[in-house]
């Protein structure tokens, strides 16, 4: 089978299912998940009130130039701007405002608190409240409409205005299916069906119908394939208000009543203003932005193949368009920056080394170490976060400042995590804003300081967003990976599978569309490391995409395996006796391992007394704090983060991992037994890594469901010190995959 080409036959196979995927999940069916954490927490939350009414508001960052999102439209609330707030909180305050109806504010039912002077009030004492003397305001439909009360009402006090899709009354007719179906009638319909849905008295008929009306409405304000993330979290914000919220805000009354006191209003706005909007926009009519352009001036920019939500859809552009309008209309003292003529300067490297598990830290460390070698001149940065700052730190290695604005990856891990569980697919979608804000550092970072090459090593949010922004690359690329493809696991039914094929349907078109984009993609494995399953209805598989679009490196290790005469030193050297029976138990980078330890823990008493000379070392790693295990016992040792844990795999009898591929690859080459346990729902613990230690005869296998600590003690007894015969593992990965890099440099 050929990789599937960009187009539509891709899209529409792999959205029938997703259909069926975002209808369950909108059923309540969805996947279990953690807690949901933020990119960013606010500095501070509180509310104003006014008549009775509670409104809320948040404020992020700090500094004399202030970013402003008035109320939104009350199908939604200030978390419609998840994916600006901490990009802009870092050049600027911003603050939010839930609107009267949805978010943290209350939810009249009197059509006369949502007029929109009431909405712009609210925007005024929420500055005042904060001693917010002027702010940019950014809005979208009809909070574009409040921001241009507002700065016609106080002109002192805004600066600029940003709309997105702006629905300034009666500027321009509204589309057809507006006039055909009014939404303040009542519709003398057998049923409901597309934009009849939008109609105040349907949304009242019966419990299902507000809902029904919110799913039909989410796909028609986001027409883009492949935003299924945003879709749902569009309909969960819609369900935060109710129908009689609803009806009430969209029977408010309007400040004007004529096209012509509309015309008048806005040419009272004597500030700048930027105006976005979408030429897919089904919501909003485009005529609306470019009318007001010409009304107020303004910078008019079309997205093409937009629709009505544009931050969420096209979120690097909104950003960079805001910043860029922010610097001009309020600009700040620049420091000074220096540029060297780029023939004289040594060679750069940016390295994005992904922070979920210690794994990418020790191969990263490997390559570039053979990198140098290649390449004797080369400077290396890295763009990072903890864990991995923990060994770049000890290698002397230059973590770049910006890191320190990269929000964590493992905290959002860890809050997710269940008891030895992670549905790393599902996390992985919660993560968006994370992501979002991760990939809006790196493009500062890289605005700013010239680099010859960028290097991601599961930097999911890089290479995501560069396929999605392809001008934004201004560097030769390189992305590595030691697997391809989302894979869903049995427990997420029908819904996971259509979501991961979405996901993976994506990709094959991104990939497709700009072949170039990544310079060098290097799988840091072998072919037949790749699984043989498909990406997904009407798409190749795993290990046929892969093997058309990669270059294979072999398995990369960390550190060079001992010879088997050097291990009895080793052992001497770490103070493990001759008759001792060595187990370690380790787990990854994140605190997700906890229960897992805890199990063995409770399992070592049993496994003491079967095994004579038995001696357990218990690794916590980095985010694990070692005395939630200590037993008093001088036999079981608990340790911290060890940076020679490579040592004492190599040196131990036994070892119980999780199912990471670092650690299990690392056991393989070092010729020791090992049971490994993988994290439940992980797909990748449960799929990809079984298939890659299948490939070298490695590892007894250890479900969880089964893991009682009578059972992991049996198994202690019947492995430790076992004979092993595994197939080798190259030794040569990290100079292959730095002779890659080098011919790029």
């Amino acid at each position: 089978m050929q990789p599937v080409p960009h187009g539509r036959v891709v899209r529409t196979t792999v959205r029938a299912g997703l259909a069926v995927a975002l209808q369950q999940r909108c059923n309540g069916s969805s996947h279990p998940q953690g807690m949901q954490m933020r990119a960013l927490e606010p500095d501070l939350q509180g509310f104003i009130h006014r008549n009775g009414i509670a409104v809320a508001y948040e404020s992020y960052g700090s500094g004399e130039r202030c970013v402003l999102f008035p109320p939104i439209d009350t199908i939604a609330h200030s978390r419609a701007w998840k994916g600006q707030i901490p990009y802009l909180a870092r050049h600027a305050r911003v603050v939010s405002i839930d609107p009267r109806g949805n978010g943290r504010s209350d939810r009249p039912t009197d059509p006369a608190d949502y007029s929109d002077r009431e909405f712009a009030t609210d925007t005024l004492q929420v500055m005042d409240e904060l001693g917010i003397d002027k702010a940019v305001l950014v809005g979208i439909c009809s909070s574009a409409w409040t921001a241009i009360l507002v700065a016609a009402q106080a002109p002192e006090r805004v600066a600029g205005i940003v709309t997105l899709a702006a629905n300034v009354p009666m500027l321009s007719p509204p589309h057809p299916w507006r006039v055909e179906f009014p939404w303040n009638e009542p519709l003398d319909l057998e049923s409901h069906d597309g934009w009849a849905k939008d109609n105040i008295y349907y949304w009242q008929q019966s419990p299902g119908s507000y809902r029904d009306f919110t799913e039909f409405f989410a796909g028609e304000v986001i027409p883009e394939p492949h935003r299924s993330k945003l879709y749902e979290d569009f309909v969960g914000w819609s369900l935060e208000t109710t129908a009689e919220a609803m009806a009430a805000n969209d029977l408010a009354p309007s400040t004007v009543s004529t096209p012509e006191e509309s015309r008048s209003l806005v040419h009272q706005v004597k500030c700048p203003v930027l105006s976005l909007y979408g030429d897919s926009d089904r919501c909003t009519p485009g005529e609306r932005s470019r009318q007001l352009a010409q009304l107020v001036d303004a910078r008019l920019v079309e997205v093409t193949g937009g629709g009505h939500l544009l931050m969420g859809s096209h979120p690097v552009i909104v950003n960079t368009q805001i910043r860029q309008f922010l610097d001009e209309v309020w600009p700040v003292q620049a420091p000074p920056r220096r540029w060297h003529r780029a023939i004289d300067r040594p060679k750069k490297v940016l390295f994005l080394s992904s922070a979920i598990g210690m794994g990418h830290a020790a191969r990263d460390l490997a390559v570039v170490r053979q990198l140098r070698e290649r390449v004797p001149d080369v400077q290396v940065d890295w763009l990072t976060q903890h864990p991995v700052t923990e060994p770049l730190a000890r290698h002397g290695e230059r973590v770049h400042p910006a890191s320190a604005w990269l929000a964590s990856e493992s905290a959002h891990i860890e809050a997710a995590a269940g008891e030895h569980r992670l549905d790393v697919f599902q996390v992985w979608r919660e993560m968006d804003e994370t992501l979002l804000a991760n990939y809006m550092v790196f493009d500062d970072l890289v605005n700013d300081e010239p680099y010859d090459l960028w290097v991601g090593d599961e930097a999911w949010d890089l290479d995501y967003f560069l396929h999605e922004n392809p001008e934004r690359k201004r560097a030769a690329y390189a992305w590595m990976t030691d697997f391809v493809g989302w894979l869903p696991m049995p427990e997420g039914g029908e819904r996971e599978a259509a979501l991961t094929a979405d996901y993976n349907a994506e990709m094959v078109e991104q990939v497709a569309r700009f072949p170039r984009l990544r310079d060098r993609s290097i799988f840091v494995g072998n072919p037949e490391d790749c699984v043989d399953l498909p990406l997904g209805p009407g798409l190749p598989s795993v290990r046929e995409w892969t093997q058309a679009h990669f270059a294979f490196s072999g398995h990369v290790l960390g550190a060079q395996p001992y010879r088997e005469q050097d291990r009895a030193a080793l052992r001497r050297r770490l103070g493990y006796a001759p008759a001792d029976k060595v187990c370690v138990v380790t787990v990854g980078g994140s605190a997700v391992g906890l229960p897992m330890l805890r199990r063995l823990v409770e399992a070592w008493p049993i496994a003491k007394r079967a095994v004579p000379g038995l001696r357990m070392v218990v690794v916590t790693g980095p985010r694990i704090d070692p005395t939630l295990l200590s037993s008093g016992d001088p036999d079981l040792v608990v340790h911290g983060y060890l940076p020679d844990l490579t040592d004492h795999l190599t040196a131990c009898d036994l070892a119980v991992v999780q199912g990471g591929l670092t650690t299990t690859m690392d056991l393989v080459a070092a010729g020791r037994p090992f049971l490994y346990l993988p994290l439940q729902g992980h797909f990748e613990q449960n799929v990809h890594v079984p298939h890659r230690l299948a490939q070298y005869g490695a590892g007894v296998r250890v479900d969880w469901a089964e893991a009682t600590p009578d059972l992991l003690a049996d198994l202690i007894k019947s492995t430790v010190g076992g004979e092993v015969r595994y197939r080798p593992v190259e030794t040569d990965g990290a100079a292959r995959a730095a002779d890659l890099l080098a011919e790029m440099l």
